[in-house]
């Protein structure tokens, strides 16, 4: 009997503000990479609370989700997990002073869609798949997630 496949359910949030992205350095498998505010959903969690508390562990920003720019799969060469990501889009409210941020995480910045565009450290390719899309308006209301309790 073979292993039952069993992917990862993450979410990510596009958080944009006068020009700039939202992102995150951190260190992942050793390397210094940049993503979204991005983890698992927590068992009991929906993908909006999931969202809402990955950026504020992994940045100090709270801020509140608006829609949903897509899903998306991919599996990482460097461990063949397959990550099944909801991409939000977010409104930053603000920042909390004295947050602490997640292990692994050297901090938050805020990155122009053309420091993406040519940055070798992105986490994975989703990171800038996302944002492009999210700039090319693929944007859906929140109300098409619909999670049973």
């Amino acid at each position: 009997m073979s292993e039952r496949w069993t992917p990862h359910a993450t979410v990510a949030t596009i958080v944009e503000h006068e020009g700039r992205f939202l992102m995150v350095e951190e260190i992942s498998l050793g390397l210094q990479v940049i993503n979204q505010p991005a983890g698992h959903i927590e068992e009991g969690e929906t993908i909006v609370a999931a969202a809402r508390r990955e950026t504020l562990e992994e940045t100090g920003w709270l801020v509140e989700p608006e829609g949903l720019v897509g899903l998306y799969t991919y599996t990482a060469p460097a461990n063949q997990v397959t990550y099944h990501r909801y991409c939000l889009f977010a409104k930053a409210l603000n920042a909390v002073d004295g947050a602490v941020l997640d292990d692994g995480i050297i901090g938050p910045h805020w990155l122009t869609i053309d420091e993406l565009r040519v940055s070798t450290q992105l986490r994975s390719p989703m990171v800038l798949t996302c944002i492009e899309d999210y700039l090319a308006g693929k944007r859906y209301p929140l109300d098409v997630i619909v999670e049973h309790p």
